[in-house]
């Protein structure tokens, strides 16, 4: 017999054995029903997986993220079992779950549109109405050669799982069958509402040199209703989309000539984004870092010395040819890291120096993958508020508190505070290969990292094989309008690159010290922070941050002069005001700065003029009155200097 621990800490006893449904199955019919997954010490399992040992186990729904995922993975292969009924000649890639539905690569056919959705979602009605149970079945690599015959890419899979040594698994409904690890629902009858979303072009696996897919996007539900929501939700997200209000409140463009992922900043953007950077650089200052300033680019050698050009080769711009040892090379940076040790390496150091921290607004580059750009959430060329504090083993926890307070005090400033969430990113003692040092290195890191964050008592998730290749971090996740999760911003903790570029410090005993870094940014990416603010605010920006805080609307020819005069004061006041001097109607031209997200209009005529005074309008709609300018001048600068939301 085991003991299982449930998730409100009851204990059940059950035989060596017992699968995870038939453990949901005792504890409630309506439970079992809605199962979708398992968690087991943690570990996400299938819920035909068995329990031999004593345990914690969770049953996961549709309510948890992990249940959500083994729901729209069933939900893949029913997509791809109505496009195998309709359209015989389709091959098939990858089809994984996402944060918001899933995926799934098809080859073998021309990219689908959207005229043809209805058919697809018809037949997966049908699967579903027919309520297929889906089996899992271990096999070897011959079965699955004859499994998956004329399945090119199933088949190229096979045979790298089968290589490196994974077990092989298939799942099977009716007459379709995938290679796949699970986990999956128990039948197809559980998916109660399906919708295609959209259908776009991916090279297989991300490859350009490689076939052209078709890649089917779909979203699904336990219930009706909760589509219909969700339908709801997604016309909400379209209209907050910042690539969309981005493009027409003329923030950002993109040009075709100059690249996918290299946006061109326009004004409007280039004015929040200096906002964002002075504040930080000032914040960041009031807080004990010392500014630096490093090139954009370096030899290969300093990334050979730091281990990004042994892991991180394929994510670089190089400049030469990286394998030529005869010639020199260069690469861009996509980080900052090894530059900024050279600050601390300029001089010895003492234990007196530490801690010492260290920031730049960096400008980075990665070559992202075509298929992960999107908008400024995801683009080539960025830049960042980084940070790298040298410190002694001693300053860790309080240096980590610091860094993790300033990124708090940064996004509840600007209003994202409450939307983020934390993952503790470890390595994969599995994947020695992707990571530099040993297993004590890391054991040593991990543990003090997860001491840190629980003395903190930080609510976070753990995310295996998530860490940076030199140490394990904290990673503050936010998702776009659409659901897809980011990292917004890092803080990680290395005990390994100080000695690899031979950084040490005297300590207090008169010997040698290697010391710790942490690497951390304040608020992240300036480009991806502005995308999800103007998603925040559907383009209403805190007044603070807006392009144009105000916008001056004499009534007509007549009171230009005065509009001047205004506006003078309240550039003075260092306010950045305009005025519209068209010859168009009063409220035409306060429409269209409400369009614009303007936080304030100030309508100006023959009373106005006379009196020295402001008719003030809100980009809500709201009349606030009539006020003296310099009333007004107050107001506004008061809520620029305290950051009103």
């Amino acid at each position: 017999m085991i003991h299982v621990t449930l998730k409100d800490g009851s204990v059940k006893e059950f035989e060596a054995g017992v699968s995870v449904i038939d453990v949901a199955k005792s504890l409630g019919a309506g439970l079992a029903k809605a199962a979708c997954a398992g968690r087991i010490n943690g570990e996400v399992v299938d819920l035909r997986a068995a329990i031999n040992e004593d345990c914690n186990l969770e049953i996961c729904t549709f309510d948890d993220e992990d249940g959500k995922k083994a729901f729209w993975h069933t939900a893949a292969h029913v997509m791809a079992q109505a496009i195998q009924h309709l359209y015989p000649e389709a091959k098939f890639g990858i089809g994984p779950a996402l944060d918001n539905g899933w995926y799934y690569d098809i080859g073998g056919v021309k990219p689908f549109t959207p005229d043809q959705f209805a058919a697809i979602e018809a037949e997966m009605k049908k699967i579903v109405k027919e309520n297929i149970p889906v089996e899992k079945r271990i096999i070897t690599v011959e079965e699955g050669r004859t499994i998956f015959a004329g399945q090119d890419y199933k088949l190229e899979l096979l045979e790298e799982y089968a290589e490196k040594g994974w077990e092989l698994s298939v799942y099977t409904q009716g007459d379709f069958t995938d290679l796949c690890a699970g986990p999956h629902l128990m039948s197809t009858g559980t998916i109660k509402a399906v919708k295609l979303t959209q259908a776009t072009s991916a090279y297989w696996r991300g490859d350009s040199t490689r076939d052209t897919m078709c890649r089917m996007y779909g979203v699904a539900f336990p219930k009706a209703s909760e589509l219909e929501a969700y339908l709801k939700q997604q016309e909400e997200a379209l209209r907050r989309d910042h690539n969309k209000i981005g493009r027409e409140l003329e923030y950002f463009t993109t040009v075709d000539v100059i690249g996918q992922g290299l946006p061109v900043i326009l004004p409007n953007g280039a004015k929040v984004i200096q906002q964002l950077q002075r504040w930080i650089e000032d914040t960041e200052e009031k807080w004990g870092y010392q500014l630096t300033k490093t090139p954009y680019m370096a030899k290969r050698e300093l990334y050979k010395i730091s281990g990004h050009w042994d892991h991180y080769l394929d994510g670089m711009f190089v400049l030469g040819d990286p394998h030529d040892e005869t010639k020199e090379c260069f690469a861009l940076r996509p980080m900052t890291c090894p530059f900024q040790y050279q600050v601390y390496l300029n001089r010895a150091r003492s234990y007196r120096d530490l801690p010492m921290r260290l920031n730049e607004t960096s400008t980075l580059f990665r070559n992202e993958d075509s298929g992960e750009m999107h908008g400024l959430i995801r683009v080539r060329q960025f830049t960042i508020s980084e940070g790298h504090l040298i410190l002694r083993p001693d300053q860790l926890e309080d240096e980590f508190r610091g860094c993790l307070e300033l990124a708090k005090y940064c996004l509840e400033t600007v209003g994202l505070a409450e939307d983020v969430s934390y993952r503790f990113s470890q390595w994969d003692p599995n994947r020695t290969d992707k990571y530099e040092g040993t297993a004590e290195q890391w054991e040593e890191a991990q543990n003090a990292m997860k001491r840190i964050l629980d003395h903190l008592g930080l609510d976070y998730k753990v995310g295996v094989d998530e860490a940076a290749f030199y140490g394990p971090k904290l990673d503050i996740q936010i998702k776009n309008v659409f659901g897809k999760e980011d990292t917004l911003i890092t803080i990680q903790i290395d005990m390994l690159l100080a000695q690899k570029f031979g950084m040490t410090y005297v300590g207090e005993d008169g010997k040698e010290h290697y010391p710790y870094i942490i690497h951390r940014t304040s608020i992240g990416c300036y480009e991806r922070t502005l995308a999800l603010l103007l998603e925040k605010y559907a383009g209403a920006l805190p007044t603070w941050l807006m392009p144009t805080q105000t916008m001056i609307v004499p009534i007509s020819e007549k009171y230009h002069d005065y509009a001047h005069e205004v506006l003078e004061k309240l550039r003075a006041a260092g306010i950045r005001a305009e005025a519209d001097w068209r010859s168009e109607k009063m409220g035409y031209k306060i429409r269209e700065a409400q369009l614009k997200k303007i936080p304030y209009m100030l309508v100006v005529g023959e009373k106005e003029a006379a009196d020295g005074t402001v008719s003030v309008r809100t980009r809500k709609g709201g009349d606030n009155g009539v006020m003296k300018t310099e009333e007004f001048i107050e107001l506004i600068v008061e809520e620029i200097r305290s950051k009103q939301r």
